[in-house]
């Protein structure tokens, strides 16, 4: 992607914060291991990140869940500056799945309306850095300001060339797999085809199709499941779970993360002397 050189992105930095810490402090460990990665290299290609926590990271303070996603989006931000600093091509986001509509109603209206101030407050600044936008997930179920204001950046930002940041929204692995079968068996009965389905012939039918699978999933808050997310696309994703909050979950933690994945020896069904040889 040849940004390895290029500064940080520049309205992110402002938004840091680092409860009872010293910023001088976090800022310099963050560094060393962003240049620590960058020496290793074999970053992960597609980082998916299952953003949970925000809930409890308001109650513990005495605030209003809201308050903890508003803190959720300022992680955000950090995250999206930190993978592009290391070279991540594609990060993806689960923002909203299809069982969250099951939240107060109140809550879910405080997300959409949360959803829709924050794509418009920061669509300029990624378009600028030559981010990406992409949805996967049903935006038809998507109140129309959110659906709207999503549909505006990605025809805005569709021609750029850097980091993908993927925004999992309104959406469940299992139904993505149904619908997708659902579409595979029209186009056989539509062209009398008949024989065995490969994974080959059937990938094109999920949304993610067009992006590499996840190499690497991180799930925060200390939650251990993967919560019928992008079922078919992590058959062979390494996991890593850690017990910070989402709001708290900084550039530091993110490399600490990504650290642990480069460490690892990935094998896909092979032995480490196949691997190594």
């Amino acid at each position: 992607m040849g940004i390895r050189n290029a500064p940080l992105l520049s309205g992110y930095g402002a938004f840091a914060h680092y409860e009872g810490e010293d910023v001088t402090t976090k800022t310099a460990a963050a560094d060393r291991l962003r240049e620590e990665l960058l020496q290793k290299g074999n970053v992960p290609a597609h980082v998916a990140i299952i953003m949970d926590g925000n809930g409890r990271w308001a109650r513990n303070r005495g605030l209003n869940r809201i308050a903890g996603h508003e803190a959720g989006v300022r992680s955000v931000r950090r995250i999206v500056e930190a993978a592009h600093a290391v070279e991540v091509q594609v990060l993806s986001l689960y923002v909203f799945s299809q069982e969250n509509w099951k939240r107060p109603l109140s809550e879910v209206r405080s997300l959409m309306d949360l959803l829709s101030e924050t794509i418009e407050r920061e669509i300029g600044e990624l378009h600028r850095n030559s981010v990406r936008l992409r949805i996967t997930g049903d935006l038809s179920e998507v109140p129309p300001e959110p659906r709207n204001g999503l549909q505006r950046a990605l025809e805005r930002t569709a021609g750029n060339d850097g980091l993908v940041l993927n925004l999992v929204l309104n959406y469940g692995g299992r139904s993505e797999i149904l619908r997708a079968v659902e579409r595979l068996v029209a186009q056989r009965l539509s062209t009398g085809r008949i024989g065995p389905v490969t994974a080959k012939e059937f990938e094109p039918y999920l949304q993610t199709h067009g992006i590499s699978n996840p190499d690497f999933l991180i799930r925060t808050s200390g939650e251990q499941r993967i919560s019928n997310f992008l079922l078919w696309q992590m058959a062979y994703t390494e996991i890593y779970f850690t017990d910070i909050l989402w709001p708290d979950f900084d550039d530091e933690a993110f490399y600490l993360a990504l650290l642990d994945y480069v460490n690892r020896e990935r094998r896909f069904g092979q032995t480490s002397d196949q691997i190594n040889r």
